[in-house]
């Protein structure tokens, strides 16, 4: 491990801070590629058509990620105040452990989604205080390229459990499992996973930047939070980064979301859906390291926007997406740049913001991030049920209501490029008037 943090020139905070990358993204993982297709294997066993599947996940993601809004940036100004952050952390990082490992204990298609929701939750949550530790445990001229690093080696580090878990779920029969005590195991093994990846960061991490409380932290909490909004909207180039996160991240969040629960609805081969997201993490391994280096050289607002056009072709690629060879091409570009857009966005408000206010601002980036991922698998699942079993045709092309609510997304990357363009000339302005 030593060598290995030597290797990729970090310091052992830096290197603590990154393993929690490695630890959740195999919950990420699990969500994304496995848990959908088990899902599915419930709700048909229950009588539910596709369509009604892929609606419902749909919305158990959506209402995960309102809830986690509602209170991210509550608990993001709590996290400001001394001695706070690392415990709400640890908090939200159990709960969604725990509601991982209890993901086997589910008895229907809807239990199992309520226990999801809860996992989703403390997952989502953990991440507001993770992120605000960036500018505590790094500096500004690294923030980049360790941001980058976490994301990458996130990447790679989560398809050591998710192969073993999918040798379990796979070859159950060959190991005496039924499929359902192979999923148990699963469960429990990307649990302990993202525990003890957690570990190191738990034991070294010392809040450094911070605000001091007094009197009640909660209802301090509320009215420094209030007082963010009011200075948020005066520091423009900040709201405008936020509102144009809004959008953008939308698009993202929704395409790695339901990738796998959308390919399954198009009637595409379980195993080759999944393998073909084993490949995702494979290539966003060293495109985020590179995007990290780019940065070095690059504006990154540029980059960010050079994603930002990607995904909105991924999105148009998407909507004609018929058979599983298409969908091994979008996992592909997908793992091009999914890591780049999301470190780059982390560390881009990370180097505007005051690190002993980091806990608020990533709350509030929390309610925008966290609105949008609501919005999209909304959106989709929306468009989906509104036209229910009909088709509409399109230069020669049958399209249903997930490629039609796909098609959505451009339109999210669009406002969201025009928005970071202001929020960045913003920005620079800011920075030269200071200088």
């Amino acid at each position: 491990m030593k060598k290995l943090q030597k290797m990729l020139n970090l310091t052992l905070q830096e290197w603590n801070w990154v393993l929690y990358d490695i630890g959740n993204s195999a919950f990420i993982l699990l969500v994304t590629a496995i848990v959908p297709i088990y899902f599915g294997s419930l709700t048909s066993a229950a009588g539910l058509t596709e369509d009604q599947r892929f609606a419902y996940w749909g919305y158990g993601l959506s209402i995960a990620t309102i809830v986690v809004a509602l209170i991210g940036p509550i608990c993001g100004t709590l996290a400001d105040h001394r001695g706070f952050k690392k415990p709400l952390f640890t908090a939200c990082m159990a709960l969604g452990a725990v509601g991982c490992a209890a993901l086997g204990a589910a008895w229907s298609w809807l239990s199992f989604l309520a226990i999801f929701v809860v996992a989703k939750i403390g997952f989502s949550s953990s991440l507001v205080f993770y992120d605000a530790m960036l500018p505590e445990i790094t500096t500004e001229e690294r923030m980049d390229n360790v941001s980058s690093m976490g994301y990458a080696l996130g990447y790679i580090g989560s398809v050591i459990p998710f192969v073993a878990c999918l040798v379990l779920v796979l070859n159950a029969q060959g190991f005496g499992l039924t499929t359902g005590t192979a999923m148990v195991m699963a469960f429990c093994l990307t649990a302990a996973w993202w525990v003890l990846c957690t570990l190191p960061l738990l034991k070294s991490y010392r809040q450094r930047a911070f605000v001091e409380h007094t009197g009640n932290s909660l209802l301090g909490s509320f009215r420094r939070l209030g007082k963010t909004f009011r200075e948020v909207k005066k520091e423009k180039h900040i709201f405008l980064y936020l509102v144009a996160f809004f959008f953008f991240i939308d698009g993202v969040y929704t395409i790695i979301g339901m990738a796998t629960t959308y390919g399954s609805s198009l009637g595409l081969d379980s195993t080759g859906l999944l393998l073909a997201l084993l490949v995702t993490q494979i290539v966003a391994f060293p495109c985020s390291i590179l995007f990290g280096k780019l940065s070095n050289r690059y504006d990154t607002a540029l980059l960010i926007k050079i994603c930002i056009v990607c995904y909105a072709g991924i999105a148009l690629f998407g909507v004609f997406l018929q058979s599983l060879w298409q969908f091994w091409v979008l996992a592909v570009v997908v793992g091009m740049f999914q890591g780049g857009i999301q470190a780059l966005s982390r560390s881009y408000l990370g180097k505007i913001i005051p690190a002993e206010r980091s806990g608020e601002y990533f709350g509030l980036m929390d309610i925008f991030g966290k609105g949008a991922d609501a919005m999209g698998p909304a959106l989709v699942a929306l468009t989906t049920d509104l036209m229910g079993n009909h088709t509409v045709h399109f230069f020669g092309a049958e399209l249903k209501g997930q490629n039609v609510g796909v098609g959505c997304l451009v339109v999210l990357f669009a406002i969201g490029f025009v928005l970071l363009t202001k929020a960045d000339r913003l920005n620079k302005e800011r920075r030269t008037a200071k200088v």
